[in-house]
């Protein structure tokens, strides 16, 4: 044998041996991820039963269906039917002057200083919280930048009418892009929202009737799985998280809050906008 040939043949053995070692790291991250989505790394995900796949709509609502020059009545309908949680309450972003911000449920009786009691008394173990209702009002007031505003998707009876997926970091172009092609695969459409911050995204599943939750993240597991199969990089550092992310409440509690799209100063800044496969904003 020449020189020659050894030299390849030990060229070829260090490849393979790199990508074996390359396949074990992936199948030790993919193992970790079905634990961390809740399922046994033991077992494999069974497939969506025929009526499961059927309680997600098969077309998102056109994006032209409703435009800026639609009526009021008509861009809260739609907005309403689509992203709909509790209706009994709802969470409203705060901004403090020394930049902190986040999210409480709206009350009526918040700052009236003969109720209310912050910040000596958390507005959870307030006697006086008056939780405030989802109104017309109220998400008009969101879409032209009054106020801005979440749902809160899970259900008391522990259902819910979407799934939404956070993506962010760098490659969240790359990596929604991927998640969409397995749903799409399954011939099931969702719609892609740039995020707040503009650094990410969030992919929303309408639902044509309430479901449990646990069968919703069930489905997104599924996509995921099979989107990390052909996409490795996807990984735990560019998936964030389901919503809802838990499919039980807790004692007391609403579960998780995602923020609402389309807010009037978010999309003067290109975010909160509903995005076609190139990541452009539909036109208004």
């Amino acid at each position: 044998m020449s020189t020659k040939d050894s030299g390849d043949i030990q060229a070829q053995l260090k490849k393979a041996l790199e990508e074996c070692a390359s396949l074990r790291e992936e199948n030790t991250r993919l193992r970790k991820l079905l634990e961390f989505i809740g399922y046994s790394s033991e077992n494999l995900i069974p497939p969506l039963k025929r009526s499961e796949k059927d309680s997600f709509v098969q077309e998102v609502p056109g994006p032209y269906s409703v435009s800026d020059q639609s009526s009021t009545e008509a861009q809260v309908s739609l907005f309403r039917s689509l992203f709909r949680g509790r209706e009994d309450v709802y969470p409203v972003r705060w901004e403090r002057k020394d930049g902190r911000s986040g999210y409480s449920p709206a009350c009526g009786n918040e700052w009236n200083r003969v109720y209310c009691r912050k910040p000596k008394v958390k507005c959870a173990d307030c006697e006086n919280r008056s939780l405030e209702p989802v109104t017309d009002e109220v998400i008009h007031g969101h879409l032209t930048g009054k106020h801005t505003i979440g749902v809160y998707p899970l259900l008391p009876e522990k259902t819910c009418w979407f799934l939404a997926v956070d993506f962010d970091k760098k490659t969240w172009r790359e990596d929604t892009s991927e998640f969409i092609r397995a749903s799409e695969e399954k011939g099931i459409h969702a719609a892609v929202g740039r995020s707040r911050s503009g650094h990410g995204a969030h992919i929303w599943f309408f639902i044509s009737r309430p479901i449990p939750a646990l069968l919703a993240r069930k489905f997104g597991s599924v996509l995921l799985v099979r989107a990390i199969e052909r996409r490795y990089q996807i990984g735990l550092d560019s998936y964030d998280r389901f919503f809802p992310s838990p499919h039980t409440l807790p004692t007391g509690g609403f579960g998780n809050l995602i923020a609402l799209p389309l807010q009037h100063r978010a999309t003067e800044k290109g975010n909160t906008l509903f995005l076609n496969r190139a990541f452009e904003p539909y036109p208004s």
